[in-house]
């Protein structure tokens, strides 16, 4: 691997019972993982669905994959980010210190979540389709 096929991108969500959620979180990784030019990436979720952060991590790094850039598909800074990210973090640093994980901010304060909101808003005041 060269370039930013060392680098693995793991789009971390909360998960859900509802497999359609479950699902639309997967495509937005792959969408992600594209816009990124990071084409090794996994999915990951804290529960109700698979597979864990620890799974996810391990599978990259089975690949051969050092460096693990962890994005939190979590709008803001709550319990599952400042408690449950960070424990999930240092147990896998533990079992796997050869890699360098990373963990983003979550979207909150992102400034692309404004213009987001306004498309949305813009487009239901023009009577268009929901999606702008």
């Amino acid at each position: 691997m060269s370039g930013n096929q060392t680098i693995g991108l793991v789009v971390f969500a909360h998960g859900s019972r509802v497999t359609a959620a479950n699902d639309a979180v997967r495509a937005v990784a792959r969408e992600a993982s594209r816009r990124a030019a990071m084409p090794v990436y996994r999915t990951a979720f804290l529960e109700l669905a698979d597979p864990t952060l620890a799974a996810a991590v391990a599978d990259l790094a089975a690949q051969g994959v050092r460096r693990i850039l962890v994005t939190p598909y979590f709008l803001t800074m709550g319990r599952h980010l400042t408690e449950d990210l960070p424990r999930l973090v240092a147990s896998i640093r533990a079992a796997h210190p050869e890699l360098r994980l990373e963990a983003s901010p979550p979207l909150d304060g992102h400034p692309a979540l404004a213009g987001i909101l306004a498309d949305r808003a813009r487009a239901m005041v023009s009577g268009g389709p929901e999606e702008a």
